[in-house]
């Protein structure tokens, strides 16, 4: 499948579509850990966006596809807009607001359990100066308080847009991990997209390429259970992906090579952790995902390698695709 260098390259045109037919990009925005990758992912019913606790999980923009009989909603997962403190960090802020400038129409996600801060303060004065384009505020991890609590943050919320001069198309709440309003904010996004044809076949749910989905199916597993030792420092690439030879046809089995980058010597035990039982733990679960994304058995041959300072590093930032 090819991938499109920007939301706006130019599309094949799909017949037999209704005439007010709508299909547009919308990306969620927000401090890192809003719960956008979470939200990407309910919304489009499969997992195209890894997700973690730890802030800055997703490192690129994810597209994932909603199909609907009157739009097609082509969602684009950014990186949490933060303040860089590497050349990485800097990368990623380049990317979400190169995104900005592209979409259709913005959903700013500000989670329920935590009162509105700096973050999200700078992000909203950001969006303020982004005239054309409608914002809708998402109020998300709804599940995580009480009414009352939620009342006051969409107050917050309304008063936020008031104060920075943002005019919100809407404030929904919404709980990805619950499924309450999901789809509620889908019927309000594609209103909010121009009239056109569809943009990707049907059955299509992301145009990420299928190497760099289990890399990053790779390294969500990776981050499981590190916690603070190795926050960011995590950089996974796919060598080889080959069917096995001689195996028969109704069992095949496709033979994935792939090494875990770090960026100094003394963090490859944490990594590999005792008898390197913790890499093994990671090639299990990432395994798991891996087979059921491709529908096929899979044999993962993971290799924990050093890269000094990759994320400050121009040459290791190119060679690790970013």
């Amino acid at each position: 499948m090819s991938t499109p260098d920007s939301p706006r390259d130019a599309f094949p045109a799909f017949p037999a579509y209704p005439d007010d037919h709508r299909s547009g990009f919308a990306c969620f925005v927000g401090r890192p850990n809003a719960g956008k990758s979470t939200l990407t992912n309910a919304l489009v019913g499969t997992k195209v966006a890894i997700t973690s606790n730890r802030p800055q999980t997703t490192r690129h923009s994810v597209r994932g596809i909603v199909h609907r009989p009157d739009a097609q909603l082509v969602l684009v997962d950014t990186p949490g807009l933060h303040k860089p403190r590497t050349l990485l960090g800097q990368r990623l802020n380049d990317v979400v607001r190169t995104t900005w400038a592209e979409v259709d129409v913005i959903g700013f996600c500000l989670p329920a359990n935590e009162k509105i801060g700096p973050g999200d303060r700078f992000i909203a004065k950001e969006l303020a100066n982004i005239r054309r384009t409608p914002k809708i505020a998402v109020v998300t991890k709804t599940d995580l308080v009480t009414a009352e609590a939620l009342a006051e943050q969409l107050i917050a919320v309304d008063r936020l847009g008031k104060e920075i001069g943002v005019e919100w198309a809407e404030i929904v709440p919404v709980s990805a991990v619950a499924g309450q309003q999901v789809s509620l904010l889908a019927d309000l996004l594609v209103p909010l997209l121009p009239e056109g044809p569809p943009l990707y076949p049907e059955g299509d749910l992301t145009d990420e390429p299928e190497q760099v989905m289990i890399a990053e199916l790779i390294r969500e597993a990776a981050l499981e259970g590190v916690r603070d030792e190795l926050p960011h420092s995590i950089a996974v690439v796919v060598e080889e992906m080959l069917p096995r030879e001689d195996r028969p046809e109704d069992r095949p089995l496709l033979d994935i090579h792939a090494n875990l980058f770090i960026e100094r010597p003394s963090q490859k035990g944490i990594v590999i952790g005792p008898k390197g039982q913790r890499l093994r733990d990671v090639g299990t679960k990432a395994r798991k995902q891996i087979e059921a994304l491709l529908g096929t058995p899979v044999f993962l041959d993971l290799h924990v390698k050093v890269a000094k300072d990759w994320q400050r590093d121009p040459k290791q930032l190119r060679r690790l695709g970013f």
